[in-house]
């Protein structure tokens, strides 16, 4: 791991990517001109381009682990710059595809402060041209007091934290620079969504091409039909904020959507061939895998290319970000199943309502919709292991709330119990195009289970009642909530991409637009805790028990723990960051 030591002589640091200044003038375009240009209005703390890296001096760890290595990887000297031969026909530092390219770019600072930051198009494109923010002229961003992000303006990963805690990760803010990196009549840009549908998905293409358009002035928007595949054997679209200004008001994608088709030799071609130089890539967190990929090779080729992520899962399995758009409209339609399901379990004796909620590995639509409704009297998600027979197990629950309220909701996630099926069935190990398992039909297998139990073996006639909306509750359109959202990620996906950031996700972390390395959002999902505060709060809402023995909580709750604590120290574990530190 190559690292560059600042200089520990001087006390503050400026940045080629955020020159800031904290005065109101909107319409003075001289004036910002000038401060872009002058390299004595300097801030602290932002992480430079390979132009201004000898500029570092603030901090006394700044670690760099892409293979390009940030201009050279070398100790530079105050003055002397930096003597490394450049590849004078491509513009960019001459390199090779390494497993160096992904790890992380990060900076350190006093108090254990952590900047976790994204790539920029100057870390491997030589003398880049900048241009003043298109709005500073916008009328609508004229009431703004500083409608530019400040360059120390970072999020914490951690709220929660003691006195003497450490500062701890942080991700930069997302939101407009002073200046970007892209004239608008230059841009073009291109819009793909990839994997299941999800609510929401119209409205982020909606936001991204009116937040070109009108924020920026881009009038050159390609959308790309069919998911990955549709860069190399499918008809593009022209956006303009006219095509798109109803398509929020309906579900799925109005580019199409699909799963696997990914050949980034290809898909890289094609985006060289077509000329566009903004990538916009909506997608869970397989699409953000393939995101990263093809932006390693558009950063080996050296192109000008900003490549944005907006994560989405309806699942929300995605860490990092605090929720996933569409994830609240599901759960809202989620209560429809739920409310149906009660109706008919409470009208006749021994009724039994089981609803099925998406959820392949994380459990999170059926929690939340379980919390919101207060009907459903048992939850199962594939994070807490469930068992149907003996003591303690869901027959018994089953039968001893029928005869208290003589009904009962269940509801389950579809990828909750699949151990159980594959000792009594025979096991898939099919997979689909994106490489998820296919998972056996668990609401059908429990349904004939209980219904087995207690018909057979107590002689005890129940009524039960199955309901399936998996696929009804992520074709419907966002809803008011998920539309905010929608605009946000958008639009901090659009500010991010033109002030020349790339390889990013954009994402909400406690409450606030950010910009999250690729290799963040795709290092794992993101399950829900079942030793942690909200599952204990679903556990006393539906009164179920745990399922769990008293061995099985000790244990995850001291492995929860120890991952805890790497995360509250602001550490790299080997699995997903390695951070080699040089201190003075």
């Amino acid at each position: 791991m190559d690292s560059v030591l600042a200089p520990s002589s001087t006390s503050s640091f400026s940045s080629p990517l955020n020159n800031n200044n904290n005065h109101h003038h909107h319409h003075n375009k001289n004036f910002y001109k000038s401060n872009i240009n002058n390299s004595k209005n300097k801030s602290r703390f932002s992480v430079p381009s390979s132009s201004g890296i000898c500029n570092l001096r603030k901090f006394s760890t700044v670690s760099f682990g892409y293979g390009y290595r940030y201009g050279c990887g070398c100790r530079l000297r105050r003055s002397s710059g930096c003597s490394k031969i450049h590849d004078s026909t491509r513009g960019v530092m001459a390199s090779s595809a390494s497993p160096e390219n992904s790890k992380p770019k990060v900076v350190t600072g006093p108090g254990g402060y952590v900047l976790e930051d994204v790539p920029h198009l100057s870390d491997y494109i030589a003398d880049l041209p900048t241009y003043p923010n298109p709005l500073q002229d916008n009328p609508a961003y004229s009431v703004v007091k500083q409608y530019f992000v400040h360059v120390d303006d970072s999020v914490p990963q951690k709220i929660v934290v003691h006195k003497d805690s450490p500062r701890g990760v942080h991700f930069r803010r997302a939101g407009p620079r002073q200046k970007v990196y892209f004239d608008s009549d230059e841009v073009h840009a291109c819009i793909v969504t990839c994997g299941g549908l999800c609510p929401g998905l119209n409205t982020v293409i909606r936001e991204i091409v009116c937040g070109l358009h009108h924020m920026y002035g881009v009038k050159k928007v390609l959308g790309i039909d069919g998911g990955y595949r549709g860069f190399y054997a499918k008809n593009t679209i022209q956006l303009n904020p006219k095509v798109v200004n109803d398509i929020h008001k309906r579900g799925g994608t109005i580019l199409g959507t699909s799963r696997g088709g990914h050949d980034t030799s290809k898909i890289v071609d094609s985006i060289q061939d077509r000329g566009i130089n903004q990538v916009y890539i909506i997608g869970g967190d397989g699409t953000q895998r393939g995101a990263s990929v093809i932006f390693e090779e558009i950063r080996r080729r050296g192109l000008k290319v900003s490549v944005a992520g907006i994560p989405k899962t309806i699942d929300n399995d995605i860490p990092v970000i605090d929720k996933s758009f569409g994830f609240d409209t599901a759960v809202e339609e989620a209560q429809r199943a739920i409310n149906a399901a009660h109706v008919e379990s409470e009208s006749i004796e021994n009724g039994i309502g089981l609803v099925k909620l998406m959820g392949r590995y994380s459990g999170f639509i059926a929690m939340y919709a379980t919390l919101a409704s207060r009907d459903v009297d048992c939850c199962l998600i594939p994070e807490s292991p469930f068992y149907l027979e003996g003591p303690g197990g869901l027959f018994e629950y089953i039968e001893r709330r029928l005869k208290e309220n003589g009904h009962m909701v269940i509801v389950i996630a579809e990828g909750a119990g699949q151990e159980l099926l594959s000792e009594s069935m025979q096991s898939m190990t099919q997979k689909d195009a994106s490489g998820n398992k296919l998972l056996l039909d668990v609401g059908l297998w429990i349904s004939q289970r209980i219904k087995d139990y207690f018909l057979k073996q107590r002689k005890m006639p129940i009524n039960l009642k199955y309901i399936d909306p998996t696929y009804m509750i992520r074709a419907i359109p966002s809803n008011a909530s998920d539309n905010v959202y929608c605009t946000l990620l958008a639009q901090s996906a659009v500010h991010g991409a033109m002030a020349g950031y790339t390889g990013f996700t954009s994402g909400l972390v406690n409450g606030r637009q950010t910009y999250i390395p690729f290799n963040r959002v795709i290092e794992k999902q993101n399950k829900v805790v079942i030793t942690d505060r909200m599952w204990a709060r679903l556990l006393s809402s539906t009164n179920q028990p745990s399922f769990w023995s008293a061995k099985d909580v000790i244990e995850d709750k001291v492995d929860g723990e120890e991952s805890n604590q790497l995360l509250d120290n602001g550490n790299c574990s080997e699995e997903s960051l390695v951070c080699k530190e040089i201190t003075n």
